[in-house]
């Protein structure tokens, strides 16, 4: 169970970061919260969510040896570049249409 686990949590950890940013982002937007305000708070969740998925790289390479482990750090790290291609974009553009 343990592998599986190592295999499935930095891609369920991107995507539940992934709606969670955006989720927050059209909170803020609807919310009409202040453009610097909101920026702090939006670029606060996106380091918070990079440093998950770097604590997580670190939990799985760290992992007992097994056949998986290879599996688990390439998915770990795909997951950490996932994050970052997704969510720092949002950072750049106008938040609120």
């Amino acid at each position: 169970m343990g592998s599986v686990l190592r295999i499935a949590l930095p891609l369920t950890a991107w995507l539940a970061c992934f709606s969670a940013i955006y989720g927050l982002n059209a909170w803020l937007c609807a919310a009409g919260l202040p453009g610097a305000a909101g920026r702090g708070v939006l670029i606060g969740a996106v380091l918070a969510a990079l440093s998950l998925q770097v604590a997580l790289l670190v939990w799985v390479a760290r992992s007992p040896a097994s056949g998986l482990r290879a599996v688990a750090t390439t998915l770990a790290i795909v997951a950490l570049v996932g994050t970052a291609w997704t969510l720092l974009p949002g950072l750049m553009l106008t938040r609120c249409i």
